[in-house]
């Protein structure tokens, strides 16, 4: 029946099924980007109805702007260790719960539950967490390490950030890793076993190099939301003690809304755009000829 309707015909029907979708996409998607990219090179400042062309200006400030760099380069650090924290916790969890062992299903889905909680209510939480209940252990048992709120300290406050996004995301990639586990055919894990090979060299010649797949994606999800954390930043530490842990996301914000320069925080936001585009477009792709050379 396909093959006897005609181009137009065939046309109608792509459009009929695609249409509805390409349509959305592109009012949700590309035309504020075309817009926003347009507003890059005006004045506005996000209230007034005046709107003046200024050219490559906002561009140029961007480049002077000194706390835009410093909280790109905390984003990129806070990105790194935590796509490490991240992706290492949600393997060893995956390898776990997959042994067979008693009530795994159960864990699985209580590992995954802190993945359905949203930024805000999580970062509330764990500010609760690290501001009483922490100080409260140190007044029972006199460990000094919660003496005072980790929130109070600029580089605690950056490892609680790490502490919080590795309990949010991991039982999201452990599913992931759970399905390429799954995948792996248990013949040839038997065979390297019959051979004498230890587990861990089981795990570094064959299930690693078969769940490629599974890893190049926990990567790229794992990347792009980190780089792109607001929510828990606001909540848990607000960019705070002094400015220490505001992250990229959090002053782009912060330019385009409260301090009313919408050009110069929508130029940041592009240029932002962009890195967070390379990182994540030059991670998949070597992923990928990794996975092909595998």
């Amino acid at each position: 029946m396909w093959g006897k309707l005609s181009n137009r015909q065939k046309a109608l029907y792509y459009l009929g099924f695609a249409g509805p979708a390409m349509l959305f996409f592109i009012l949700i998607v590309i035309l504020p980007l075309v817009y926003g990219v347009y507003l890059t090179f005006t004045d506005w400042n996000g209230i007034s109805l005046e709107m003046n062309f200024i050219g490559f200006r906002n561009y140029v400030d961007v480049f002077h702007d000194a706390q835009f760099w410093k909280s790109l380069g905390l984003t990129i650090l806070y990105s790194a260790v935590s796509v490490v924290t991240v992706n290492l916790g949600a393997f060893g969890l995956a390898y776990v719960l997959t042994t067979g062992i008693k009530g795994q299903t159960f864990l699985r889905a209580g590992f995954f539950t802190p993945n359905l909680i949203g930024g805000i209510i999580l970062g509330y939480i764990w500010q609760f967490l690290f501001s009483r209940v922490f100080t409260t252990l140190y007044k029972s048992f006199g460990w000094e390490l919660f003496q005072r709120s980790w929130l109070s300290s600029p580089s605690l406050a950056f490892l609680a950030l790490v502490i919080v996004t590795t309990w949010q995301y991991s039982g999201y990639m452990m599913l992931i890793y759970i399905s390429g586990f799954l995948g792996i055919p248990q013949d040839l894990i038997e065979a390297a076993r019959i051979d004498g090979a230890k587990e861990s060299m089981i795990t570094r010649k064959i299930r690693l190099p078969l769940m490629m797949p599974s890893v190049v994606i926990c990567l790229f999800l794992s990347i792009t939301r980190t780089f792109k954390v607001y929510d828990l930043n606001l909540s848990l530490t607000e960019g705070g003690p002094y400015g220490s842990t505001k992250m990229a996301a959090m002053h782009i914000f912060s330019k385009a809304f409260e301090e009313y320069r919408y050009g110069i925080g929508q130029a940041e936001a592009i240029i932002f755009f962009i890195i967070i585009a390379l990182i994540s477009l030059t991670q998949t792709y070597i992923g990928k000829k990794r996975e092909v050379e595998m």
